[in-house]
């Protein structure tokens, strides 16, 4: 028994002397339910990675976008792996504050990223954060209220189908309105909404010498039609609906259509929280015939900033947790329909996953509707589809987000809410020394 002790006694010395030793990673991450559910499942990593120890700093994402912005531009160095989204990618890289992703490992397969997920997240060829989950936006719709309107959706709608299917929707009476669409101001609300539908018109944020273009008859068109398609056959009170509140009015079967994230279609398709499971269908983003549709792309994703001193180690953290193997693990604890959607070609040709998920298609179809790169009819010198990837918009696009989300409340017209936009970002490009 002495012995057993002695031995016992020396293996946690040893065990203790060996966690000493072990690296320590910080992860700075959002507290959405994959995310949580990834701090779960690691000890599936530590198990292989017994050298390196995991600390977590959860946040709010407003909070988050806040912590790791000032941390980074300040090389304040308190992250070894940051959660970033697809806006900040682009202009992080480029001010070289982040680390190039080369070191992910021979079995991890790059190629497999959806490609236009991988665009998004890479810089002049090198990828400098790894998807955990990616999105797009397309239609999901009431199948029996359409029928019932004697329409067919198309796999592949136009915007002038959607607003006539919207006004026979439409049944006050009943409490059913046509189309939900976010109307609460945010560069990440209503104009994530408006800028990628203002692509499918041909307007775009500026033009190629960063003149502002709300002036143009490209956006008139836009904010004239969703404002008139919203007072006709939306919500009341949509000013203040953004991504939740319209969410919660499809699942109470009030809306006959709703444009937005491809993750909510896992939500209205569920039986345990909608209440019209059973009569979803879906569809891609409206165009106009111009070549563009009015989807988005995003992606939360695990980057490594340039001031950690334990690159290998969060880079070998970044591997696990946006791999195959990562996304096979979740499946067999929670299921394939649980799985992070929207990052890896081969999990959309997985049969499991396709029963699982009937609208695995679509949402991989919207997905690579989307080119960041090339997110509008005519030309423009930034990239982002939803968004426009310099410092500045976070700012400007909330600015824009209030002034619309007033036309659309009835407090100011489509002219008068065009004019400020104009005017507000001519102010903010010529102060950052866009124009010249």
């Amino acid at each position: 028994m002495k012995l057993r002790t002695l031995t016992l006694g020396l293996l946690s010395a040893s065990a203790l002397a060996f966690a000493a030793h072990a690296e320590s990673i910080t992860i700075a991450t959002v507290n959405n339910g994959d995310m949580v559910r990834m701090q779960k499942l690691t000890d599936d990593f530590t198990k292989a990675n017994p050298d390196i120890q995991l600390n977590w700093v959860t946040l709010e994402e407003n909070v988050l976008r806040e912590r790791v912005t000032t941390d980074i531009a300040t090389k304040g160095g308190q992250y070894d792996v940051m959660t970033i989204g697809t806006y900040e990618v682009p202009i992080w890289a480029k001010q070289s504050w982040l680390l190039p992703l080369d070191k992910l490992g021979d079995d991890y397969d790059v190629k497999d990223i959806i490609p236009a997920i991988a665009g998004g997240l890479s810089v002049d060829g090198k990828l400098y954060a790894a998807p955990f989950y990616g999105e797009s936006s397309f239609v999901m719709y009431r199948k029996d209220l359409m029928e019932k309107a004697g329409l067919k959706m198309p796999d592949a709608p136009t915007w002038d189908f959607i607003k006539q299917a919207a006004d026979k929707m439409t049944d006050r009476a009943n409490g059913v309105n046509g189309v939900c669409l976010r109307g609460k101001a945010g560069w990440g609300e209503n104009m994530a909404f408006l800028t990628a539908m203002s692509n499918s018109f041909g307007a775009r944020w500026f033009d190629e010498n960063w003149k502002p273009q709300f002036d143009q008859p490209e956006w008139k068109k836009t904010l004239q039609f969703y404002v008139d398609l919203m007072k006709a056959d939306g919500p009341e009170g949509a000013s203040s609906n953004g991504f939740n509140e319209n969410l919660a009015l499809f699942q109470q079967g009030k809306c006959g259509m709703w444009i937005d994230a491809t993750v909510a279609a896992s939500f209205v398709s569920d039986p345990k929280a909608s209440q019209v499971a059973d009569k979803v269908g879906y569809a891609l983003a409206p165009d106009n015939g111009l070549g563009k549709r009015g989807n988005w792309l995003w992606a939360w994703s695990l980057a490594v900033p340039a001031g950690t001193q334990k690159a290998d180690a969060a880079q070998k953290f970044v591997s696990w947790a946006t791999s195959k193997h990562y996304l096979e693990l979740v499946a067999s604890k929670e299921g394939w329909a649980n799985v992070p959607p929207g990052t890896r070609s081969s999990l959309y040709a997985n049969p499991e996953y396709q029963k699982a998920a009937p609208f695995a298609k679509m949402t991989l179809d919207s997905i690579n509707a989307a080119d960041p790169t090339h997110p509008t009819v005519k030309p423009v010198p930034y990239v982002g589809v939803q968004f426009v990837a310099i410092p500045e918009f976070q700012g400007l696009g909330t600015t824009v987000g209030q002034l619309f989300s007033a036309a659309l409340a009835g407090q100011s017209s489509v002219d008068d809410a065009l004019k400020q936009a104009q005017d507000a970002a001519t102010a903010t490009m010529t102060e950052g020394g866009y124009i010249k």
